[in-house]
């Protein structure tokens, strides 16, 4: 076989296997599933995003200056107990000592483009009682891969402490909550969570840490299917294809690729209260330049903590839009929000400290773009708490208010402090406020 023509089989083949994830069958199901996804991931985007950032902002205020004090929550009941929980998606649960007797509250607490993500709430509790993942096409009953692939709702929560280490990507189909409130969960030391071509997943209070790339082959990605996969990249999580997803309270650092990514046209996120640290690419939103399905994406950063050892991608953005609001960014060293492809950016209310390198005070970047094409894409920061020399450089114009609608501004960067203090994984324990 000539070069020409191995050429072009390697450039088939890394096409098939980006449109379909990590697998490397080519059939039917792989093709209908991803038409099914994109025309769910349109049916999700909000017609009118700056709607959304309004309310999200809105619910902040009224966690901060609520009437008759801040001890009572957005549904108007009273918290009982101490509480120190300040943002909005905290003091939706975090101040009942009886959480545990209903974990499913959790579900209502969502802010952000993830608003409608419910998870598992309409389904039974499943308790994993068994860290082991020997198993990739037939799992054992018991073990967090067993509960992911059901095919129906369920809230899923942990019997103990407990180290997971992944032999495989961990598939996790719709409608699934993975709920580590009052245990010690860590998923470590092997494969990472893959969301693919799903809905409704929540993701909450676990760590993710030293995820590396598996070697693929046979693994069950639902309850009637297996396929042949290739080896994954070792993200912690990756989204691809999907649509209507809050990650919660994680704590996450050195992963071998991304710690979050989310591609191939998935929308309706909400990444917050994490924290994340001891990483080089943080976040990546959109994989692609040349694949512009990602202008369906929406999300929503919130109240996350970017810490020691940060790099960049903070994250890294294409063509869609991306709500960055109130969170800490105490480290990095190249930037902090970055993208291509003519992406909108709004950072609000942020706080920002530079680090000392003078050649990498600039929060954004954008990959060295040659011309003014993008002075055109819409990145605005307002209310941004900007220290020790950090900037933002804006391009385009403010978004556009709807005339018979309010917009209502985010709480300032110096809020951030309090909004985020929280951040990360929760030692949250049966019978007392998390």
């Amino acid at each position: 076989m000539d070069l020409a023509k191995v050429i072009l089989l390697a450039m088939i083949a890394t096409a098939i296997q980006s449109l379909h994830a990590n697998t490397i069958e080519d059939d039917e199901w792989w093709r209908a599933q991803t038409e099914m996804a994109y025309n769910a991931s349109v049916a999700a985007v909000h017609p009118h995003p700056e709607d959304e950032i309004s309310t999200f902002n809105h619910h902040v205020h009224l966690a901060l200056e609520g009437n008759n004090g801040t001890r009572r929550s957005l549904s108007g009941h009273l918290y009982s107990g101490g509480c120190r929980a300040q943002n909005p998606i905290d003091r939706c649960w975090r101040c009942r000592a009886n959480w545990a007797q209903n974990r499913k509250q959790l579900a209502d607490c969502v802010k952000g483009f993830g608003r409608r993500t419910t998870g598992g709430k309409a389904g039974d509790y499943y308790v994993v009682t068994n860290p082991s993942d020997t198993d990739l096409v037939t799992p054992k009953p018991g073990t967090l891969r067993h509960a992911v692939l059901q095919p129906k709702p369920l809230w899923i929560i942990f019997a103990h402490d407990m180290i997971i280490k992944l032999n495989g990507e961990l598939i996790v189909t719709s409608d699934k909550t993975i709920d580590g409130r009052g245990a010690k969960v860590e998923i470590a030391n092997g494969a990472g969570i893959t969301i693919q071509f799903a809905r409704n997943i929540i993701i909450h209070n676990i760590k993710i840490h030293d995820i590396v790339p598996a070697s693929g082959g046979m693994i069950r990605d639902t309850w009637d299917h297996a396929g042949l996969r290739s080896a994954d990249d070792g993200d912690g999580i990756t989204i691809f294809g999907s649509h209507d997803i809050w990650i919660d309270h994680l704590s996450m650092w050195n992963c071998k690729d991304g710690l979050i990514d989310a591609v191939s046209a998935s929308t309706a996120i909400t990444v917050s209260n994490c924290h994340l640290t001891r990483h080089n690419d943080v976040m990546l939103f959109g994989a692609s330049d040349n694949d512009p399905r990602d202008k369906v994406m929406q999300a929503t950063i919130a109240f996350n903590h970017f810490g020691k050892g940060l790099i960049q991608r903070m994250p890294r953005c294409r063509f869609g839009f991306f709500h960055v609001v109130n969170n800490d960014y105490t480290h990095w060293e190249m930037y902090a929000i970055g993208g291509t492809s003519n992406p909108t950016i709004i950072s609000q209310g942020n706080r920002f400290i530079a680090p000392p390198n003078p050649m990498a005070k600039q929060i954004t970047n954008r990959n060295n773009m040659v011309g003014d094409e993008w002075k055109a894409w819409i990145w605005r920061s307002e209310n941004d708490l900007m220290l020790n020399g950090a900037y933002f450089v804006e391009s385009g114009v403010p978004l556009k208010k709807r005339p018979d609608k309010d917009f209502i501004k985010a709480k300032p960067g110096s809020y951030v402090r309090r909004l985020t203090r929280f951040a990360g994984f929760l030692n949250c324990r049966v019978g007392r406020v998390c």
